[in-house]
C-alpha cells in the first residue's frame, strides 16, 4: 500500500500518470480554483467583501444568515472575523468559476439569482444564503467538468 503525504508526492504521482498516459492531465483538484480573477473580487489577495456582498445583492444580515455570524460582526475591512473572510473567498472563488465558464461578466451576474431545476428550483444566491455553499460548489465543479470533457 502507498501512502501518498504531501503535495510535491501527489504532484509527482500526477506528472508520472501524466507521462504513462502520454498527455497532460487536469484534474478536478486544480480545477477547483479559477485560473484568474475575473470579477475582480480580490485585492492585494483580500476578498473585497463589500463587492462580493454587492454582486450577490446580499445585505449585511443575508451575509450573517449565511456566515452564522452575529450581525454586530459583519464588517469589510481589515478587522473582519476570520470565518466571514474564509466565507467571502469561497464565494468569490464559486463567482469566478461561473464568471470563467461564461466568459461574460453580465451573464455571471445573471446566473446567480436564477432558480435552477438541478439545485431544486433554488436559485445559486438563495443556497448561499441558506448555508448551503458546498451543495452549490459541488454543483459548478460537476458541471463545469462535465463542459471539459464535452468539449475533448
Amino acid at each position: 500500500m502507498v501512502y501518498i503525504y504531501d503535495m510535491y508526492h501527489i504532484y509527482y504521482l500526477f506528472q508520472t500518470l501524466s507521462l504513462i498516459k502520454g498527455t497532460f492531465m487536469e484534474t478536478a483538484l486544480f480545477n477547483s480554483i479559477p485560473s484568474e480573477d475575473r470579477m475582480q473580487l480580490f485585492s492585494n489577495g483580500e476578498p473585497e467583501g463589500k463587492k462580493i456582498a454587492d454582486f450577490l445583492n446580499y445585505k449585511k444580515q443575508d451575509v450573517s444568515v449565511a456566515t452564522g455570524i452575529p450581525l454586530a460582526s459583519i464588517r469589510y475591512d481589515i478587522k473582519m472575523p476570520a470565518e466571514l473572510r474564509e466565507r467571502l473567498v469561497e464565494w468569490a472563488t464559486a463567482l469566478n468559476l461561473v464568471a470563467e465558464y461564461f466568459n461574460d461578466f453580465q451573464k455571471t451576474i445573471l446566473w446567480f439569482p436564477v432558480s435552477i431545476p438541478l439545485l431544486g428550483n433554488m436559485t445559486p444566491r438563495d443556497m448561499i444564503r441558506l448555508g448551503r455553499f458546498k451543495k452549490l460548489f459541488k454543483f459548478i465543479q460537476t458541471a463545469l467538468d462535465e463542459n471539459r470533457r464535452n468539449m475533448t
